[in-house]
């Protein structure tokens, strides 16, 4: 079993920036590709960002591509989402997840496989404010 633990949320002005960070239990986190999701009130959860074990591949939405960089440090067990220009349509819970396929099938899965991801955080909130 792998937890994942999100921290860096909270209420920024538009424009802002934020670093979320994901915490893994387990040093075999790095066996699995890792990305982040985000779910807005009312809303479908959606795809954010996507890197590879190595940290060698990212994938991101169009949503967000240009203002975010996702990383992780392997050693460490974390992963990062560093977020810039913040909009108020950003504002969501941010979910951290791990899964044993590859970061590319974590970019195009359908949002109704999402239940089949390995493990999930349990979410932080990012708002922001215009």
């Amino acid at each position: 079993q792998v937890q994942l633990v999100e921290s860096g949320g909270g209420s920024v002005q538009a424009g802002g920036s934020l670093r979320l960070s994901c915490a893994a239990s387990r040093r075999t986190v790095s066996t699995y590709a890792m990305g982040w999701f985000r779910q807005a009130p009312g809303k479908e959860r959606e795809f954010v960002a996507a890197i590879s074990r190595a940290g060698t591949m990212t994938y991101y939405a169009d949503s967000v591509k240009g203002r975010s960089i996702i990383s992780r440090d392997n050693s460490g067990n974390t992963m990062y989402l560093q977020m810039t220009s913040l909009k108020p349509e950003d504002t969501a819970v941010y979910y951290c997840a791990a899964d044993a396929g590859t970061a590319q099938q974590m970019s195009t899965m359908p949002g109704q496989s999402y239940s089949g991801i390995d493990y999930w955080g349990k979410g932080t909130l990012v708002t922001v404010s215009s």
